[in-house]
């Protein structure tokens, strides 16, 4: 899957933007990285919403355990990879009908994080339980909120392309020619949301997050370190 967000929707994040000017290296624009992804994927469908986002996913080689899905209800798109293992219950306490699954249920509770403030962010996430990563865009309040699971099982990645889109994919090869070193592993057990100040740990709210520089030859730019927590935000 991926996402791109032009800089009217998300600010750059610093800590790429820094691992980017210490090792400058190749990149290329996201209308670019748009094209690779959908060449790479068969049958890979794309989304333009609105003139800043563009969404993207493909069924091509996913896991059996792991399935990516899209979806939009009421100007909210969705992209989501993984499975969560308490659906049923989270369908019951959201009012969802049996027959909906992890796009629509994220969706809604979204909405409800939303729509309830203040609601805390870290409660809605916190209660997901399984397997996922995923990238919410709410058209109506051009608010994007992601997440990845507390032990990242599913892997997630992001970057700046050349044209200073932010880029988030599960492909970091895909990542790594579009974004160079202004790239990292999205950390494990956070959420990033523009409308609430931007990276913050759902399992250690309180708890700092800081983004240590990679060793040169390591793909990426910089690592997230949740401060207090046991594991680093990397790649396998």
């Amino acid at each position: 899957m991926l996402g791109i967000f032009s800089g009217a929707i998300v600010s750059l994040p610093e800590e790429l933007v820094a691992a980017g000017n210490r090792t400058p290296s190749p990149k290329t624009t996201g209308s670019v990285l748009v094209n690779k992804f959908v060449e790479k994927n068969p049958s890979a469908v794309s989304v333009q919403v609105g003139d800043y986002v563009q969404l993207a996913y493909s069924h091509h080689k996913e896991s059996p355990l792991r399935p990516r899905s899209f979806g939009a209800k009421d100007e909210i798109f969705c992209l989501f990879q993984g499975s969560l293992d308490n659906l049923g219950s989270l369908k019951q306490q959201y009012g969802l009908a049996k027959n909906a699954n992890e796009v629509l249920l994220v969706i809604e509770a979204y909405k409800t994080l939303r729509d309830r403030a203040p609601y805390p962010a870290n409660h809605v996430v916190s209660h997901l339980s399984g397997d996922f990563a995923f990238v919410v865009f709410d058209k109506s309040t051009s608010t994007l909120f992601v997440a990845s699971d507390q032990e990242g099982k599913v892997p997630l990645y992001w970057g700046i392309t050349a044209d200073g889109y932010v880029a988030f994919a599960d492909d970091v090869e895909l990542l790594k020619g579009a974004c160079g070193k202004s790239l990292a592993s999205f950390p494990q057990g956070c959420f990033y949301s523009t409308a609430l100040g931007g990276l913050r740990s759902f399992e250690n709210p309180k708890n700092k997050i800081t983004a240590i520089p990679a060793k040169e030859e390591e793909i990426w730019g910089a690592t997230f370190k949740v401060e207090g927590a046991a594991v680093l935000a990397h790649g396998e």
